[in-house]
C-alpha cells in the first residue's frame, strides 16, 4: 500500500511537472516572438520617424524616388475588415448558439453542431477562392460595382471563418447556465423567449464575450482569405466598397521578395510588432471584461 501511494504521488508530480513545463515553454515562445519583432522592427525608426510610420497614409517602400513607410491605411483597412466581420458574425453566431442550446431538439443539435465545427477546418485558401468566384461577383452585381474584391467581401469571408468559434463557445456557455435560473424565470410567468433574452444570455455573457474575442483574434490574424478577396490596394479606404490591403496581407505579399537588412525589410517586422500590440490589447480588454463579469457573478 505504501509503495502504491508513493507511485501515485510520483505520478501526480510528473503530471504537474509536465503541465508546468508546457506553460513555461509557451511563455518562452511568446517572449521569443516579441523579441524577434522588437529586434527586427525597431531599426525601421532609424530611417523613419514613429509619427510618420503611424500617421502617414502612403505605403510605397519600393519607390526609387521617394520611399514612403506610412501604415495608417493598412491599420484602418485591417480594423475595417475586422469590425465588418464582427458585425456580420456576432449576431448570427449568438443566434445560432441560442438556437442550438435552447430550441433545437437533441437530434438536430447532434447533426448541426459538428457540421458548423467542420467549417473551422476548411482551409482559408478555399474560403478566399469562394470570395473570388462567388461572393465577389454577387457583391459587384448587387451594388453595381466594377468588381467585388473589396473590404465588404473580406468582411463576409472573415465573418464566415469566425462563426464556428463564436457559435461553438457561445453554445457551450449558454448550455452551462444552471437550469434553476430558467425555471425561476418561467415560474414568474415569463415565456421561453423572454427567459432566453433576459436571463439565459446575460448569465452566459462572460463565455459569449470570450467567444467574440476569440473570433476577433481569428479575424485580425487571418491572411490568405483577405489577401485573395480584398483587392490588395494599399490606399486609405473611403468606404467598405473600396479595395483594401490589411497588415497581414502586406507582410505576406512583400516579405518573400524584400532584400534583407533594408528599411523595407525592417518596416515589415515593425508592422508585425504593431499587429502583435493590437492583438495584445484586444486580449487584455477581453481579460478585464471577463474578470469584471466574474466578480459580478
Amino acid at each position: 500500500m505504501k509503495r502504491k501511494g508513493n507511485l501515485s504521488r510520483l505520478k501526480e508530480k510528473g503530471i504537474e511537472l509536465f503541465f508546468f513545463s508546457n506553460g513555461i515553454l509557451a511563455i518562452i515562445i511568446l517572449i521569443g516572438i516579441f523579441y524577434l519583432l522588437l529586434s527586427e522592427g525597431l531599426p525601421t525608426f532609424n530611417e523613419v520617424s514613429l509619427k510618420e510610420f503611424l500617421t502617414s497614409t502612403r505605403w510605397n517602400p519600393a519607390s526609387y524616388s521617394e520611399p514612403s513607410y506610412g501604415i495608417l491605411s493598412l491599420i484602418v483597412s485591417t480594423l475595417l475588415v475586422t469590425i465588418g466581420s464582427l458585425i456580420f458574425s456576432v449576431p448570427l453566431g449568438i443566434a445560432c448558439a441560442a438556437y442550438l442550446a435552447e430550441v433545437a431538439n437533441p437530434k438536430v443539435r447532434e447533426v448541426l453542431k459538428p457540421v458548423i465545427e467542420i467549417l473551422a477546418g476548411i482551409p482559408s485558401v478555399v474560403i478566399g477562392f469562394l470570395g473570388i468566384v462567388l461572393v465577389g461577383p454577387m457583391i459587384a452585381k448587387v451594388f453595381n460595382l466594377s468588381n467585388g474584391l473589396n473590404a465588404i467581401n473580406g468582411s463576409i469571408l472573415l465573418g464566415i471563418m469566425a462563426l464556428p468559434t463564436i457559435i461553438s463557445i457561445s453554445e457551450d456557455a449558454i448550455s452551462a447556465v444552471p437550469e434553476k435560473y430558467k425555471e425561476a424565470s418561467l415560474a414568474l410567468g415569463t415565456n421561453r423567449w423572454h427567459t432566453l433574452v433576459k436571463v439565459t444570455i446575460p448569465a452566459a455573457l462572460s463565455g459569449i464575450i470570450a467567444a467574440i474575442m476569440l473570433g476577433m483574434g481569428r479575424a485580425i490574424g487571418e491572411t490568405m482569405a483577405v489577401l485573395m478577396a480584398t483587392g490588395n490596394a494599399p490606399a486609405f479606404p473611403a468606404s467598405i466598397f473600396d479595395s483594401v490591403r490589411t497588415m497581414t496581407a502586406t507582410i505576406a505579399v512583400e516579405l518573400g521578395e524584400v532584400p534583407y537588412n533594408t528599411p523595407h525589410y525592417y518596416s515589415l517586422f515593425a508592422i508585425g510588432l504593431v499587429l502583435f500590440i493590437m492583438t495584445f490589447i484586444v486580449n487584455l480588454i477581453s481579460d478585464i471584461v471577463l474578470h469584471k463579469y466574474g466578480e459580478g457573478q
